[in-house]
């Protein structure tokens, strides 16, 4: 029998909201965790044929509010929000 499994939240914005098409979506991890670091290539495979591997190159992540400066320290359990940062400009 396999272990259930957990769910995170993920939210899209500005560049990746277009290059996905939605602004949220959740969806399961495995029970033992994943690496946030993994998380990109997951969703890449999740919206294939999109422009979200570009759009994550020049991203950053956030996770339960708070600003991720290395993903690959980070464990996603289960029950957190993470956010696609994209860079912004101004004038």
């Amino acid at each position: 029998m396999s272990k259930p499994e957990n769910t995170i939240n993920v939210l899209y914005f500005a560049a990746a909201s277009t290059a996905v098409g939605k602004t949220f979506e959740s969806f399961p991890i495995p029970q033992d965790g994943l690496k946030l670091s993994e998380l990109g290539e997951l969703l890449i495979s999740r919206h294939a044929n999109t422009d979200l591997r570009k759009v994550l190159s020049t991203s950053q992540w956030s996770v339960d509010l708070e600003m991720i400066d290395n993903p690959e320290l980070v464990l996603l359990k289960g029950g957190e929000e993470i956010a696609v940062i994209c860079p912004v400009s101004g004038g």
